[in-house]
C-alpha cells in the first residue's frame, strides 16, 4: 500500500477521534436542562409556568412581577398607572407605554367598544369595589360619567399623560395578565428557554413542546349555563406548540340588581353591563396582550360584530361560545381552524 496514502488515512482517523473527543466533551460540559415549575398568586389570580431550562428562574419572575406592579397596578399607589390617576406628574415607562399604544389600536379597531378608560363605569356599578356601586344607578347618573370616560380624552405625549378632564381614570386591567405573560415569556427567551408555557389567569404564551414529540395542551372552559354544571369543565382541548391566547367571559363575574343580571363587561358607548348571549371569547394573536384586549372588545361587541373586527384585525381569530335557547353554541371565525394548524 502506498506510505502516503497510509499517512493521510491515518491523519483522517486521528482529525475524526480529536473531533469526536470534543464533541462529547463538550456535551459533558453543557448544563443538563430539567423542567421547572413555578407557580404562585398575582395581580388577584394564580400563574403556573413551566419551562424547560437550566436554572429555577423564580427569583427573576418575581421581580418581573413585581416591575410590572409598579408600573400597571391600580392597586399599588406608588405605580406609573395610580399617579396618573391621581393627577400627580409622571413620567411614563416602558410598559405603561406598551399598554398604551396596544390599547389605543384596539380602542380604534372595536370602534371604541374596547376603553381603558371605563373604570369610573366600572366602579358605579360595583366591580371595581362593592363599596364604590352607586346606588342609584339612573341614566341621569350613567350619562354624567361618561361625560369623562373615552379614550379620545386623554393623550400620552413624551412620556406623559394629558387629560382633557380630571376625573379621567385608566384602567388596564383589560391587557394586564395578557401583557405579563408576554413579559414572562420574554424572560424565558433572554435565559434561553426554548420549550415554555405560561398562564396567567387563564392567558397563555406558549412556545416548543412539553416533552419531546409532545406539543404543550391547552384548555377553553366550558361556561355553564343558568349556573348548573362542572365548575372547571373544558369546551376545548388544543395541542399547540406556538400560541398566544386569551379568554373573556361574563359567566362568572356578575350580580342580580332585582330581576336585571348586571355582567362585569361594561360597554364604554352606551355605559351599561352588555346585555347579548356571548358568554366567552376567545382569541389567538400575535401576542398575548393583543388576544387579551380583542377578547374584551369581542365581550362588549357580541357575536356578528365581534366576528367582523376580528376578520379585520388580520392577526387573529376567535372562538366564541354563545347560548342560544338551552344550548351552548361555538362559534368560530372564518380563520379559527387555519390559525390553529399553524400553532401545532
Amino acid at each position: 500500500m502506498d506510505r502516503k496514502l497510509v499517512r493521510t488515512s491515518s491523519a483522517l482517523i486521528a482529525l475524526a477521534v480529536a473531533i469526536l473527543f470534543i464533541f462529547l466533551k463538550d456535551e459533558e460540559t453543557k448544563p443538563a436542562t430539567h423542567l421547572f415549575h413555578n407557580e404562585g398568586k398575582v395581580f388577584g389570580t394564580y400563574y403556573n409556568i413551566r419551562y424547560w431550562g437550566t436554572e429555577d428562574l423564580q427569583d427573576s419572575i418575581n421581580a418581573a412581577f413585581q416591575a410590572f406592579d409598579n408600573s400597571l397596578s391600580m392597586f399599588n399607589p406608588h405605580s406609573t398607572l395610580s399617579a396618573i390617576n391621581a393627577n400627580r406628574y409622571t413620567v411614563t415607562d416602558a410598559c405603561f407605554e406598551t399598554m398604551w399604544a396596544e390599547a389605543e389600536e384596539v380602542y380604534t379597531l372595536s370602534g371604541g367598544a374596547f376603553d381603558i378608560t371605563v373604570a369610573p363605569l366600572v366602579k358605579a356599578f360595583g366591580f371595581g369595589s362593592k363599596s364604590d356601586q352607586l346606588s342609584d344607578i339612573s341614566p341621569q347618573t350613567i350619562d354624567s360619567i361618561r361625560a369623562f370616560v373615552g379614550f379620545d380624552k386623554a393623550e400620552l405625549i413624551n412620556h406623559h399623560v394629558y387629560k382633557s378632564d380630571p376625573r379621567v381614570q385608566i384602567d388596564g386591567g383589560a391587557v394586564a395578565k395578557g401583557q405579563a405573560c408576554d413579559m414572562i415569556a420574554a424572560l424565558l427567551r433572554e435565559h434561553g428557554c426554548e420549550n415554555y408555557l405560561v398562564d396567567i389567569g387563564g392567558e397563555i404564551v406558549a412556545q416548543g413542546e412539553r416533552e419531546p414529540g409532545q406539543p404543550w395542551r391547552v384548555g377553553i372552559s366550558k361556561p355553564k349555563l343558568n349556573n348548573e354544571g362542572a365548575e372547571k369543565e373544558l369546551q376545548e382541548i388544543l395541542p399547540v406548540r406556538n400560541i398566544c391566547m386569551a379568554t373573556s367571559g361574563n359567566y362568572r363575574n356578575f350580580y342580580y340588581a332585582g330581576e336585571e343580571r348586571r355582567s362585569h363587561t361594561i360597554d364604554p358607548r352606551t355605559g351599561y353591563p352588555v346585555q347579548h348571549s356571548v358568554l366567552s371569547a376567545t382569541v389567538v394573536s400575535s401576542s398575548c396582550m393583543r388576544a387579551d384586549a380583542l377578547a374584551t372588545a369581542c365581550m362588549v361587541l357580541g357575536e356578528e360584530e365581534a366576528l367582523a373586527m376580528i376578520d379585520r384585525a388580520g392577526d387573529a381569530a376567535c372562538y366564541l361560545l354563545v347560548a342560544k335557547g338551552d344550548s351552548l353554541v361555538a362559534v368560530p371565525s372564518q380563520n379559527w381552524e387555519k390559525t390553529l394548524e399553524k400553532s401545532k
